[in-house]
């Protein structure tokens, strides 16, 4: 069984979602608020750990046409300061469009959230895309 952590990295928040090969069923984990990279780094580690994950999903914004802008950038750097510090592969996915998918579910689901981010529910929409396309296997872009 393989154990995904999906990231999606804001400037502000990191959303945290999980899932494996077994279930294949993406969950909402927590909501980072972003400190400092060792902050950061030191929690993602411990979730990462706590939930026994092999793997990192890692949320790419592309734009819009499908192109890198800076933001998408600005996440693989993040991401390969990362990887020094946590031994995990990652896997890049693209994310666009996922905020607007974490809206809607929360919509459908009829219940007010505690907060007003998304940012969990937003990784868990990419991991569940990422899981179904692996579950049915299709070949999937590799980053």
């Amino acid at each position: 069984m393989t154990t995904w952590l999906a990231l999606d990295i804001g400037d502000r928040r990191i959303g945290l979602a999980t899932g494996n090969d077994q279930a294949w069923l993406a969950r909402p984990c927590s909501i980072l608020t972003r400190r400092s990279k060792r902050e950061d780094f030191d929690a993602i580690a411990r979730i990462a750990e706590e939930l026994g994950a092999d793997r990192l999903l890692v949320g790419l914004p592309y734009n819009m046409d499908g192109s890198e802008g800076a933001q998408a950038k600005k996440v693989r750097k993040y991401t390969s300061k990362l990887q020094s510090q946590i031994a995990l592969p990652v896997t890049y996915r693209d994310e666009r469009l996922s905020s607007f998918e974490a809206d809607q579910i929360i919509r459908q689901s009829g219940k007010r959230r505690p907060s007003k981010h998304n940012d969990d529910i937003a990784a868990a929409t990419f991991l569940q895309t990422y899981l179904d396309h692996l579950r049915q296997g299709q070949s999937l872009p590799t980053d």
